[in-house]
């Protein structure tokens, strides 16, 4: 597709982009800012000086999805101030929406779907060039969206894959990446559990051409990136069959997915597809060995159904893995697993756990929780809180069920159980994970471990320092003199978060710290001295 955007409509332009949501949604913001800033786009981070306001958003909860209508309620005045303000929806919320998000805020200029992010400049660029008086409503909006693809053919047309070639482009421009970056190896999902409306959002599950994810993470190597996490909606079910690889214009495109069967590969093995088929733990494999100068190599997010031993061995074998499974459970209660479409059992789950123990002793687990799902009993939650004691994860990311439109639960099930009771559980929960995460973070106090560098965390300036309580928060001896105190954020390879005090010229390196305090969620620690000396 060739795009006619000339330098003079976008050199001087000014972008403002909010993500909310999940890491596929950073990525696809990333990449999004990536082709902007390469048409003369310049980003900044404040909205109201902003020519163009993009928010690419989620729809999984509902509160993400209230954020987004809050800001976008917010804009209504400031754009009748400034009418040449573009605001434009991206993600999830403009997929499912539709022109029902223009009717209901017509304020909004252009709606892009997650699957159609490479015409973004396009919508912005004839939107620019569409006349003040004409934009707003229904009838000028400039729109992009993907609809159900999981009725597609396998045609050669329905295999033609635009958004490839943007995943393809962030190989070959430099960005701010501070060291780490995502590299999508699958999109959309197959799996259609009852709560979800990825499937409906972001389309059928598709895996890209292992040659262009390996080339990509190569690029970014190149570039300086120590740590790369792959992105899939269910990482473990990425295959590519090289016996049948379509290509388009000279560039090989994704396939569609196979819809397996709730129980196919349980019990220790991953889907078995046929010779000739690149299997998840092959891309792990070909990545960690023939890029040596990748410091980490994660991926999330994997569903327990079908996690091979196959993938576990490849882990284990390759230190420069990371041992850390992001394994989301959402009930510890069979009934509950299979109104929800999950595909597996609580005793397949506690299985799967058992296999991790023994494959990676020092991996450490998370999880995702939904409570109050409808018809979910006391004894549901129950059994969930047993599941949580058996498993032992480092943390839990613990959620109260919402209704969510397009989604099968919503039609099928009654949301049944009351807001106090889902807020109750929710706590009760939070509450056991509180227990076993301060055990585990308990456990590596007097340790030194490697810490990747993040982000500042919390920054003093001009900190009085003859007063007792800074002197104590804040790890420094006590002084007359005013100071700028700097505590720094990173992570374990097993995904633990710890925070110490240190330069932000440390950010996307690692560092030896030594563990020195624990809180449920957060480890403190200092530098080693040998860290020190090299800061």
């Amino acid at each position: 597709m060739t795009m006619n955007i000339t330098s003079e409509n976008t050199s001087t332009k000014t972008v403002y982009l909010k993500t909310f949501g999940c890491q596929m949604n950073v990525l696809d913001s990333d990449l999004v800012q990536g082709q902007l800033e390469a048409m003369g786009y310049r980003f900044v981070d404040d909205w109201e000086v902003a020519d163009v306001i993009l928010y690419n958003t989620c729809s999984v909860r509902e509160h993400a999805e209230n954020k987004v209508w809050s800001r976008v309620g917010e804009l209504k005045s400031h754009k009748e101030k400034n009418p040449h303000v573009i605001l434009g929806i991206l993600g999830c919320m403009a997929e499912r929406d539709g022109k029902d998000m223009v009717r209901k805020h017509p304020q909004v200029d252009l709606l892009c779907g997650p699957g159609e992010l490479d015409q973004v400049p396009m919508l912005i660029d004839n939107t620019m060039k569409t006349h003040i008086d004409d934009r707003g409503g229904v009838r000028n909006a400039h729109v992009a969206l993907q609809g159900n693809t999981h009725r597609r053919s396998a045609t050669y047309s329905a295999a033609a894959d635009n958004l490839e070639n943007l995943d393809l482009s962030r190989s070959f421009s430099a960005s701010n990446h501070d060291g780490a970056a995502y590299v999508r190896i699958t999109r959309g999902c197959n799996k259609f559990c009852t709560y979800c409306v990825v499937p409906n959002t972001r389309g059928r599950e598709v895996h890209r051409h292992p040659d262009h994810i390996f080339e990509e993470c190569k690029k970014l190597v190149e570039q300086g990136v120590r740590e790369i996490t792959l992105l899939g909606q269910t990482v473990n079910h990425y295959h590519y069959d090289l016996n049948s690889t379509v290509t388009i214009e000279g560039v090989h495109q994704p396939q569609v997915g196979q819809i397996l069967s709730p129980n196919r590969g349980t019990g220790g093995a991953s889907p078995i597809f046929s010779d000739g088929v690149v299997s998840f733990a092959d891309l792990l494999a070909r990545i960690h060995d023939d890029l040596p100068n990748l410091e980490r190599l994660r991926f999330i997010t994997s569903l327990p159904r079908d996690f091979g031993n196959d993938i576990l061995q490849v882990i284990k074998d390759r230190p420069r893995i990371c041992r850390y499974l992001h394994l989301p459970v959402q009930s510890g209660s069979n009934r509950v697993l299979k109104l929800m479409n999950r595909g597996y059992t609580v005793e397949e789950f506690k299985d799967l756990i058992d296999r991790v123990r023994e494959y990676l002793p020092d991996a450490e687990l998370a999880t995702d929780i939904i409570v109050g799902f409808p018809t979910e009993t006391e004894e549901d939650q129950k059994e969930t809180a047993e599941l949580l004691r058996y498993c032992k994860f480092k943390n839990s990311f613990i959620f109260k069920y919402s209704p969510r439109p397009d989604t099968v639960a919503i039609t099928r099930f009654e949301d049944d159980i009351s807001n106090e009771t889902k807020k109750r559980r929710n706590n009760e929960l939070l509450a056991i994970q509180a227990e076993i995460s301060q055990e585990i973070h308990d456990g590596y106090v007097g340790k030194t471990v490697p810490v990747f560098v993040e982000s500042v965390s919390t920054k003093t300036k001009k900190a009085q320092g003859n007063t007792a309580d800074p002197s104590v928060t804040l790890g420094w001896e006590a002084s007359e003199t005013e100071v700028e105190f700097t505590q720094l954020a990173g992570r374990t390879a097993g995904d633990l978060i710890v925070c110490f005090d240190g330069s932000s010229e440390l950010i996307g390196q690692t560092v030896d710290v030594e563990i020195d305090k624990a809180a449920p969620l957060t480890l403190f620690g200092k530098l080693t001295e040998a860290a020190k000396v090299s800061e």
